[in-house]
């Protein structure tokens, strides 16, 4: 089963930055592509970005592109999403995904709060 832990979540100011990191198991993490999502209070769940399983390819929603960056160390087995000039609207629960043997795997997400 696989298992996906969040971390780095914080309260950071209108134009700081932060980097998220995911843990993952229990599966062969090399060989899936991984994604980062969040939800705001009253809204919900939007994919943020996606990277292939070697990380040649990444994606992004258009409100953070330019601004965010997914990246991943498949020896390590991590994802890590880095937020560089953070705004209020980013303020949300940050989890990571993955697609395994047919369904969502989620970790329990990380909180970050973009004010001053």
């Amino acid at each position: 089963q696989a298992q996906l832990v969040e971390s780095g979540g914080g309260l950071v100011q209108p134009g700081g930055s932060l980097t998220l990191s995911c843990a993952a198991s229990g599966f062969t993490f090399s060989s899936y592509p991984m994604s980062w999502y969040r939800q705001s209070p009253g809204k919900e769940r939007e994919l943020v970005a996606t990277i292939t399983s070697n990380g040649n390819s990444r994606g992004y929603t258009d409100s953070v592109r330019g601004r965010f960056t997914i990246s991943r160390d498949n020896v390590k087995n991590t994802v890590y999403i880095q937020m560089n000039s953070l705004k209020p609207e980013d303020t949300a629960v940050y989890y990571c995904q993955v697609f395994y043997r047919r369904r969502n795997y989620w970790g329990p997400g990380t909180q970050v709060t973009v004010s001053s």
